[in-house]
């Protein structure tokens, strides 16, 4: 398990290398009718998520070998390595699905990765991961299955602890787990956490009914980040522990609240950082009249022709 000493230790590691984000406060009635809303806007993120901070995290907690470090990713778990292992000096090879799409996978090699690209079979690739690892000699980096990723994420809620004193509820949008379970494990159940996934990503939703190795095949607009066979393992047992509340959003309620956030706010979030504000502008999600909510928008990876489809269609 993680413990608030672990994402502490993660912190003083990490802090030269990442971002402190900023918070901004939204008044009622804009994103939600009911409730004022503060966003987190970690987007601005180094790599333009919040996954750098478990990157830096696992890299210099490691005794890393000339092979460097290897990974699976859809994308952002990839920028973030690729990013932190060039800021080190050492090598990235990352393993790509072809549902990644170009604008993560440019990223990635732009950041200095190898980017392999092979194919949808989620076990197969990830195998393939694993074999050349170990053929050249480099470190695995799990994207929500590390320990130390995770500690590496819970930074995230530290920080949110301390710019949103007094906040009961904390929405989070859910993929394999690496975020939700680094952050819950610094609040505990000292803060309502709200796990959403849309329902062709939600792998937390049928762990809770089915156990954690029922697999999914992750489809729609968000699984190039939310795109998870199954829950891991680790946040599997950090959330049985700290029981989210566990919402369900359609690709349309994310299209939507993506809309939102451009339209009111003037900020882009990619549709997996759009899933946790779609459980509130699609109202899946309602806050009572007093409740103090946060919403973490956690990437700015988006198809960059989508926000100028919106701004185009917007009054």
């Amino acid at each position: 398990m993680i413990s608030q000493a672990d994402i502490r230790a993660a912190h003083a590691r990490i802090q030269h290398h990442i971002r402190r984000t900023p918070t901004l406060d939204i008044e009622a009635g804009t994103l939600a009718d009911a409730v004022p809303v503060c966003l987190k806007l970690e987007q601005f993120q180094h790599t333009g998520s919040f996954k750098v901070r478990g990157a830096f995290n696992a890299l210099l907690s490691s005794d890393l070998q000339p092979g460097g470090v290897a990974a699976f990713s859809g994308g952002n778990h990839g920028a973030a390595l690729a990013y932190a292992a060039s800021r080190l000096g050492i090598r990235s090879t990352i393993f790509a699905p072809d549902f990644a799409g170009p604008v993560k996978i440019d990223r990635m090699r732009r950041f200095g990765a190898e980017v392999i690209v092979a194919g949808n079979d989620m076990a197969a690739i990830w195998d393939r991961c694993v074999a050349h690892a170990k053929d050249i000699g480099a470190r695995l980096v799990h994207p929500y299955d590390d320990p130390l990723v995770l500690a590496g994420q819970g930074t995230l809620g530290m920080e949110i602890d301390e710019q949103m004193p007094g906040l009961d509820t904390l929405i989070v949008s859910v993929g394999g787990g690496g975020l939700i379970g680094g952050i819950a494990s610094w609040f505990g159940d000292r803060v309502r956490i709200v796990a959403v996934e849309s329902e062709g990503t939600a792998t937390l939703a049928t762990a809770l009914k089915k156990g954690r190795d029922v697999e999914i095949s992750g489809t729609g607009i968000a699984a190039s980040a939310l795109g998870a066979a199954t829950l891991g393992a680790l946040p599997y047992r950090i959330l049985g522990d700290t029981r989210p509340v566990s919402v369900l959003v359609s690709d349309d309620a994310i299209t939507g609240a993506q809309r939102r956030l451009w339209d009111d706010v003037r900020i882009v979030g990619e549709p997996g950082a759009a899933t946790a504000l779609a459980a509130l502008t699609s109202e899946a999600y309602r806050p009572a009249p007093d409740e103090r909510v946060g919403v973490l928008v956690c990437g700015a990876n988006a198809q960059p022709d989508w926000f100028v489809a919106v701004a185009e269609d917007s009054p």
